[in-house]
């Protein structure tokens, strides 16, 4: 089928045997019991799509996940951070940040986010993690107080990196943000008045949705570099 557009389909038991379907429109489609043998999927578009009990043997789809975001031109390395909720994934910005990317890649690397818990956590604002005292749930009440010991020394902060949804900033202790440390935060929703204040060195190009459920106390399992 080549540009086909097929409305509230129903299929029974239908076998598909190397079928190949280019630029097919699929809204409602409903498939029940159906076996697809090798079948090659390019470009298809499945809106509100249920597949009950479905086989795919073989099947190839060259369909990128919905969630997922290319990175930016020029970007630095991705940072991976697997929650007891889920992944979430940020590209970093070493040309408008060099320092901050090189200190949080430098942490990264030293294991030194792995079972840190997330300390504050506050919905339709932001989520943040970064000191190690949060391992201990005994000394909760004093989680967001400690860092890794050895400030960055300078504020990376330009025009070019805002405070939008997922954006990716520097925390730090007083009102000098060249004391930003180890403690990152993900914003959950435009923020334009932190934009003067605090340095932008990433964003998350992958999920997003997760970092919305994160609560106060979740673990931050690995963080990694992808």
């Amino acid at each position: 089928m080549l540009g086909a557009i097929v409305r509230s389909a129903r299929v029974l038991g239908a076998t598909v045997l190397g079928a190949a379907v280019l630029g097919a429109t699929v809204p409602g489609a409903t498939v029940l019991g159906a076996t697809v043998l090798g079948a090659t999927v390019l470009g298809a578009t499945v809106l509100g799509a249920t597949v009950l009990g479905a086989d795919v043997i073989g099947a190839r789809s060259m369909i990128e996940p919905l969630q997922a975001q290319q990175t930016s031109p020029g970007a630095g390395p991705v940072i991976v951070l697997e929650t007891v909720k889920g992944t979430i994934e940020f590209e970093t910005y070493p040309d408008e940040a060099p320092k901050t990317v090189a200190r949080i890649v430098e942490l990264v690397k030293k294991n030194f986010y792995n079972g840190q818990r997330f300390h504050r956590a506050e919905p339709k604002f932001l989520i943040q993690i970064g000191d190690p005292q949060s391992r201990n749930p005994q000394m909760i009440d004093y989680w967001g107080r400690a860092g890794f010991g050895k400030p960055i020394g300078v504020a990376e902060i330009t025009k070019k990196r805002r405070h939008v949804r997922g954006a990716v900033g520097m925390a730090y202790a007083g009102s000098d943000p060249r004391n930003a440390d180890s403690q990152f935060y993900i914003v959950l929703a435009n923020r334009p008045e932190l934009d003067p204040k605090y340095t932008v060195f990433g964003r998350v190009v992958n999920g997003i949705g997760i970092a919305d459920r994160i609560d106060k106390g979740d673990m931050l399992k690995r963080a990694s570099i992808k």
